[in-house]
């Protein structure tokens, strides 16, 4: 399922207009990218919990080339399914 998709699906299943749906989606994709890049974890009871994770630098190879490259450590965002995802993907 996509962006589309999705709005589509929100507006069918909870009767507001797409365009409200849109709005919802995209200020809550906006507050939990800012959250991460402030360091914050957003933790949604039931669903799961968005956080970061640091990396450590690292080799890597270039694979047209086989050069070997440094990758420096940086943080990357990762989600956590709670218990209730979990259980009703199963």
């Amino acid at each position: 399922m996509n962006k589309v998709e999705m709005i589509q699906a929100m507006a069918q299943k909870n009767g507001l207009s797409r365009k409200d749906n849109e709005k919802a989606l995209l200020s809550f994709m906006e507050l939990v990218a800012d959250a991460l890049a402030n360091g914050e974890k957003v933790s949604l009871v039931g669903f799961g919990t968005f956080e970061t994770r640091q990396r450590k630098a690292r080799e890597a190879k270039v694979p047209q080339t086989q050069e070997t490259i440094q990758v420096p450590a940086c943080r990357v965002p990762a989600f956590r399914a709670g218990k209730s995802l979990k259980d009703q993907v199963k």
